[in-house]
This record gives C-alpha cells, structure tokens and sequence, in this order.
C-alpha cells in the first residue's frame, strides 16, 4: 500500500522556503528517490513520490500557513524547468498504476488552483529552463506563468508527436479554457515537439513575461509580493497544524479515531462511519478558534 503522508522535513523532491508574505517551492528531484525501483527521475521528471510531496506542500501552505499570500514554483536545475512525468515509470506501471497517478496529479494541480480561487494564495510559476509535458502543465495550474527569456528555453506539450496520446493533467483544457489560447493554435502547439519560444510563447499568452535570466529571481519576487499584498489572508493569523495521521491498516478496513473505512473489493465500495469523539464536547466556545 502506497503512503500518502509525509512532511517537509523528509521530502527529497521539493525545496520549501517562506519568507514573510511569500513562499518558494523549488524543485529538486532526487533521481534515485522514486516510489518504486528500475527507473531514473532524470530532469526533473516525476512521478507519484513528486507529487505526494507537492500536495503535502500545498495544503500545508494553505492551512498551516495563512500569513503567506502567493508561492513561487520553481527549479532547482540550470537549464531544466520539468520534463513531466517520467516515461521509464509510465512504460513499467499496470494500466491501472497510470490511471491512478494521472489521478493524482490531476488533483495536484487542482488543488493549487483552489487554494487560489478560494484561499487568497495565489501561484506564480517561474520557468527557468524547459517545461516539457507535465512541466508546462505544472506552470498552468500556477495564475502567473514567468520564462525565462534566453533564446532556448520553451514551453510544450509533446505527447502527441512523441508518444501519441493527448496531454493527461490538463493540458489542452487550460490552454484554451483558462489562458484563451485559440483552438487553432492550441491544436497547432500540441502537435508541434519542439514547442514555443520566447516572443512566440509570449505572443500566444502560453506564458505571461519573458525575463532575462539575471532579473528572473527579482521580478518573481515583485510578483509574488504584489500577489500577496492583494491577499486578504490575515498576515498575523494562526495556522491549523497537519498533524501525523492516527490510524491502523487492515487488510479491507481503515481505522481512525473517529472513522472507519471499511472496503468491499467484489462491489468496489468503501462505506464510512463517523465516530462521536470519546471525551466530552466543551461547555462554551471560550479559547476554540472559530
């Protein structure tokens, strides 16, 4: 059974740093780190174990940390944004493995954007080499999308002329739907391999600013701390801490102080009950947080 729960003291894939009003995510994948053996997370590519951490990141931002109004997402790597998810995992995994993982990080991503539409933390992607599949899907569930203007750095979406299936995080859907890309041109950026450029990303509102590679980390930071001075999350409010999950795994059955989970694999169900806690409720709302 894959664990889900994890904390920024062991990630190997996410760097996590807050400064004030804003926080930085940087991508750092461990080549050797992934969740299952016989295959390298070579630049910066991904797979469940990347994304477990960065869900992990995004709630803990949202809920732990009210005084931070915008994130930046970026890398690690010199010339490398992110490859996307990585093939050697895809081609080894059982249909049902890639389904599950497509799943995943679809919710990944979904879940930045509602902490955005919903929380006042918004996400400014900093693109600081080529973004390829899932990379660039990655910078577009992010509300500002920064690339780096050097002459070689791009954005795509090379499913189609590469591995022939269409994008699987959201691609197509938040080109058009999100950043008003014209069909066309979206039907042409899916199934070119090379993907976009500089002016011609720019041009096609693929990305939102091209930056010089010695002011990216400045105008990220203008960004980021204009997001966050937009925000109304309370700069000196207190967080809900995450704390480690109580629970024990049986073999059809989950069970948690105050609920049980118990799975029907012939009916593909799960049924759950809710528990009244064992100690007695409060007798006013005196010291609970609202």
């Amino acid at each position: 059974m894959i664990g889900f729960e994890t904390h920024p003291d062991r990630y190997k894939h996410w760097n996590l740093a807050i400064d004030g009003r804003v926080a930085t995510l940087t991508l750092d994948v461990d080549e050797t780190g992934g969740i299952a053996p016989g295959y390298e997370l070579k630049l910066n590519s991904y797979d469940l174990s990347v994304d477990i951490e960065l869900y992990d990141a995004i709630q803990r931002l949202r809920f732990e940390h009210p005084e931070v109004g915008a994130v930046i997402v970026t890398s690690a790597m010199e010339r490398v944004f992110c490859a996307g998810a990585n093939i050697p995992m895809l081609a080894s995994s059982p249909h049902v493995a890639k389904v599950n993982f497509c799943k995943f990080t679809n919710e990944t991503r979904n879940s930045m954007e509602d902490a955005s539409k919903n929380s006042g933390q918004s996400y400014i992607c900093l693109i600081n080499g080529t973004a390829a599949g899932g990379g660039y899907e990655l910078a577009l569930a992010c509300e500002d999308i920064l690339l780096v203007d050097d002459g070689s750095s791009a954005v795509s979406l090379p499913e189609v002329p590469l591995l022939a299936v269409l994008p699987g995080t959201g691609g197509l859907t938040r080109v058009v739907d999100k950043r008003r890309v014209r069909r066309d041109r979206a039907d042409f950026f899916c199934t070119t391999g090379e993907g976009m450029r500089g002016k011609r990303a720019l041009e096609w509102n693929l990305v939102d600013e091209l930056v010089p590679r010695s002011k990216l980390a400045d105008v990220a930071t203008e960004r980021a701390t204009a997001r966050a001075e937009a925000s109304d999350r309370p700069a000196d409010g207190a967080g809900v801490a995450l704390t480690p999950l109580d629970r024990t795994l049986g073999a059809d059955d989950i069970t948690y102080p105050n609920l049980a989970v118990t799975i029907d694999r012939d009916k593909a169900t799960a049924t759950l009950a809710v528990r009244a806690p064992a100690d007695p409720p409060p007798a006013d709302l005196a010291g609970i947080h609202a």
